[in-house]
């Protein structure tokens, strides 16, 4: 039982992933705001751009950085501030849209306040730094929930791409809005990861997004309840899934095959996938390189994510 015990005592949801300088940041971020010192604002904003303004040119890594710091920063006034003070400094203008976006999903029951706010901040930090993705990045993001028509939004989605050709965010994000729950259809999916996959490179840091839409096809059929419910396992024995989990779980887990910044993120993807499947043998290699390291999605589809990846954990110690 070394597996499970040794697993079992450290896992723990790090939206920084494996990050430190990232985690690091948030740490201090939540020191100093209960700290209540003079200049707090101050002391967050000088600590924030930093981080961001290490890896010039680094957009995986950038947009994983502004992401978390986004969610985690969703409830306060700090990126409103910060761009209102600074409205010229990228960073400020992107983190604040992102911010909103966020608040949006979590607070608003998935409206912007005010889209017409974020989608310029997004503008402008693009004509500051027009080599940047992710200013586009975050438009896209605001365009599903405003629910934007797909030419508008294919036109987002080129913008980032021309900056930076397999960009994460952008593909995951355009998955979810293909969707028949969006603004697309099970088709439409279907044709925008082949055309994908024909062309990317196995360890992109896009490369989950294959795997991604099939966990979204099962979590539709769970969706349904009643006798498809029961039997949605069977989705897995599907040829086009078992082959998309088969590409994955054979290569991801090699050691220094995924380098992106969000790598353990997919690889959660993966073991979930695997466990729904049923290949608990497979899932011990991909539950041994996450470390313990827990992403909310897609656990959290079946309850408490770190309590759903502790109790698969377990059935793989057991074997059974």
């Amino acid at each position: 039982m070394a597996f499970l015990s040794s697993r079992r005592r450290r896992s723990r949801l790090a939206p920084e992933l494996d990050d430190q300088d990232l985690g690091k940041l948030m740490k201090n971020l939540l020191a100093t705001t209960r700290a209540s010192t003079v200049g707090m604002t101050d002391m967050c904003v000088a600590q924030i751009s930093r981080l961001l303004e290490r890896d010039p040119g680094d957009w995986d890594r950038r947009a994983h950085r502004m992401g978390v710091l986004a969610e985690f920063l969703a409830g306060w006034r700090l990126p409103r501030s910060w761009a209102t003070r600074e409205p010229r400094n990228a960073n400020a203008l992107v983190l604040y849209a992102w911010s909103e976006v966020a608040r949006a999903r979590a607070y608003s029951q998935g409206s912007l306040e005010d889209a017409a706010s974020v989608i310029d901040s997004c503008l402008r930090a693009a004509e500051l730094t027009p080599e940047d993705p992710t200013p586009w990045v975050v438009v896209l993001k605001a365009a599903r929930l405003e629910h934007w028509e797909q030419p508008q939004a294919f036109g987002v989605w080129n913008e980032v791409l021309a900056r930076d050709r397999w960009n994460r965010e952008a593909y995951l994000n355009m998955l979810s809005y293909l969707t028949p729950e969006e603004a697309g259809s099970r088709l439409q999916v279907l044709e925008f990861v082949d055309a994908a996959c024909a062309r990317m490179p196995a360890n992109a840091p896009c490369a989950a997004m294959e795997l991604t839409a099939q966990v979204l096809q099962y979590h539709s059929v769970l969706g349904r309840g009643g006798f498809e419910a029961l039997v949605a396992r069977n989705h897995w024995s599907q040829a086009t899934a078992a082959q998309a989990l088969d590409r994955a779980a054979h290569t991801w887990v090699q050691p220094g095959f995924l380098r992106h910044a969000r790598a353990l993120a997919d690889l959660n993807i993966l073991a979930y996938a695997l466990m729904a499947a049923d290949r608990r043998h497979e899932a011990r290699a991909a539950f041994e390189a996450l470390g313990g390291t827990v992403a909310p999605w897609p656990w959290q589809a079946g309850g408490d994510p770190l309590s759903e990846f502790e109790q698969a954990q377990q059935r793989v110690a057991r074997g059974g």
